[in-house]
């Protein structure tokens, strides 16, 4: 028996040297926190923190998991597409038990270092991979329904506009923001047929979320044709489609969180991402020992897609208009009606 004993404290002292060796050859000093609290880890997309959009949501799921769950947390920004890893393999380097990389960027960074660090929960919010491609089991792909609730604002633009032209500008134009531009378009259709919207996109990589300039000009060319409403998927640029809307008076709509504060004059409504909810969520389960990997996603039904109603915008709202999205909100739930994503 003792010798077994001895076994048992050797093995475990050789594994301790082996993170330990990891550690030092990654040349990043391990948070001794991690060792008796749960830390969690953040790594921003582009744009970062201050987008008022995708990454401020996912900030305040990390505060308030900080806040509800006591745990320790972490965020980085990345100066540009090359350091995307490296901030993730700090992370996890240091200890942290679960790491997150927010925005469909970081999809392959993820699957790389799942592998690597067998013992790291990871989770990417936007996940992407193709049809059956196999998720490790340390790593949760945290995906939307981002043409439901884009479909409902779609219906409000179609049910507010006047002239009959309302407009979508997008960041890049990638599968995942041309599923913002299907919701919003069918909304559109269904409840005005004979109304037309314009499509734009501000490029084609990553900086096309960060682009305002891009987005004000395309904003203003559509407002141009006639557009009297104009729906962004677009990150920091589109702040640039409200610039664009206060300068003509025009209606625009927010996108992932509630944008109301970027042009008081002028938001008609947001159509809110919850990757808030997403985020607290996981760390939740990361606290309660029931982290599971895998691919899910969520919409209406889930309550984590849908679109500002508060004091800020319900005059803009008629109760014709907000009876009609109700139904169609309730239709969609019970799959009565199906929201194309592409």
């Amino acid at each position: 028996m003792w010798a077994v004993r001895k076994y048992l404290i050797w093995l475990a002292g050789l594994a301790a040297l082996n993170v330990g060796l990891l550690l030092v050859g990654s040349g990043v000093e391990p948070d001794s926190r991690c060792l008796q609290k749960l830390c969690v880890g953040l790594v921003f997309d582009v744009g970062g923190l201050g987008d008022k959009s995708f990454n401020d949501a996912a900030y305040l799921g990390l505060m308030r998991a900080q806040r509800e769950l006591g745990a320790v947390v972490r965020f980085i920004e990345p100066g540009d597409g090359s350091d995307r890893e490296s901030a993730l393999r700090e992370l996890a380097s240091q200890g942290y038990q679960l790491v997150f990389g927010v925005g469909f960027i970081y999809s392959d960074d993820l699957r790389k270092l799942a592998a690597e660090f067998p013992g790291t929960h990871f989770a990417g919010i936007d996940f992407s991979g193709a049809p059956g491609e196999p998720t490790p089991p340390n790593l949760a792909g945290l995906r939307f329904r981002e043409q439901e609730g884009s479909f409902l604002v779609g219906a409000i633009a179609g049910l507010v506009t006047r002239s009959r032209v309302v407009g979508f500008v997008g960041g890049m134009q990638i599968p995942l923001i041309r599923k913002f531009e299907a919701g919003y378009a069918a909304g559109v259709k269904h409840v005005c047929p004979d109304c037309q919207v314009l499509s734009a996109y501000a490029g084609t990589d990553p900086r096309a979320f960060s682009d305002p300039v891009t987005g004000k000009e395309l904003a203003l060319t559509q407002y141009g044709r006639g557009a009297d409403v104009i729906y962004h998927a677009a990150g920091k640029t589109g702040g640039g489609v409200f610039n664009a809307a206060r300068s003509v008076n025009r209606w625009a709509i927010g996108v992932d969180s509630d944008q109301y504060r970027e042009a008081p004059c002028c938001v008609l409504t947001s159509m809110v991402k919850r990757v808030d909810l997403a985020v607290l969520e996981t760390v939740r389960a990361q606290a309660a020992g029931r982290f599971q990997g895998g691919v899910r996603e969520a919409g209406l039904a889930e309550g984590q897609v849908g679109f500002v109603l508060d004091d800020n915008n319900r005059e803009r709202l008629s109760a014709p208009v907000l009876s009609r999205v109700g139904e169609l909100e309730r239709q969609i739930i019970q799959g009565i009606i199906r929201v194309p994503g592409t």
